[in-house]
């Protein structure tokens, strides 16, 4: 348990070094697609092959564990996997274009997610069984219901927001739109915006650190990235932008 404190520690100090790193070098993928990240895969190959690596590791530590048929536990699973099957194996089928990746995002993606699987998978079915253990009463706890009200909230809102960025364009069209449908009439990464608020829930109805880790590093990746994104798109669309008074990726604040 102390190694793995430690392990949580170091990632939460990583998460830190990303969040200010961030503000000054624009992640190379995406709308911040950029030659001077080096050679590149079609978006499709990267996405699938960076978000499966925590798929796989979280159905190793669940099919190895001895609390994998315990209701609380197998709950923890499916939220988690129902994430990531959809970010993996349709998430990037729905992909438009011809849009590619830089393989050096994609690796530093993998790495972070092998991670990522190792820290939530080695808590939920080895060490939390043993230090903390969750028992059927856990699904009537207001850790439980508020953090899966909170989570499916956020899931809702980030396929709803990729919704509307793939059909931002009828086929044929090539130009470039300000989103304006769902919480982009509020921000303008809005499908950042659900991920954090998904995995705050996460966080919350595991009450873990091992969860809390996991919601700092995708605040300290998304944020700085709906800053560039934001000012991306306010110099493309410089009236609209002006009067639609939009933030970040918090509504009213940021």
């Amino acid at each position: 348990m102390e190694q793995f404190n430690t392990l949580l520690f170091i990632m939460s100090l990583a998460g830190l070094i990303v969040f200010v790193v961030l503000y000054f070098v624009d992640a190379g993928y995406g709308k911040m697609i950029s030659n001077k990240w080096g050679p590149v895969i079609p978006n499709k190959v990267g996405w699938v092959l960076m978000e499966m690596p925590v798929f796989l590791v979280m159905l190793y530590f669940w099919a190895k564990s001895d609390v994998k048929t315990v209701l609380p536990y197998w709950i923890f699973f499916l939220f988690f996997q129902i994430h990531y099957f959809q970010r993996s194996f349709i998430f990037p089928l729905l992909l438009k274009g011809n849009s590619k990746m830089p393989i050096v995002i994609m690796l530093m993606s993998i790495v972070f997610n092998l991670i990522n699987g190792y820290i939530q998978g080695r808590w939920l079915f080895e060490l939390a069984p043993l230090y903390r253990p969750y028992d059927i009463t856990w699904l009537t706890s207001w850790q439980f219901i508020t953090g899966s009200v909170i989570f499916f909230t956020g899931m809702i809102i980030n396929l709803h927001s990729d919704h509307v960025i793939r059909t931002l364009r009828k086929p044929g069209d090539t130009k470039h739109y300000l989103p304006k449908k769902g919480m982009y009439r509020y921000v303008t990464s809005a499908n950042y915006l659900g991920e954090i608020i998904e995995w705050a829930g996460f966080a919350l109805l595991t009450w873990s650190f091992a969860g809390l880790v996991f919601l700092w590093f995708t605040f300290a990746n998304l944020v700085p990235r709906s800053n560039s994104i934001y000012h991306k798109y306010e110099n493309e669309f410089p009236e609209e932008f002006g009067k639609r008074k939009l933030k970040r990726i918090f509504p009213f604040v940021y």
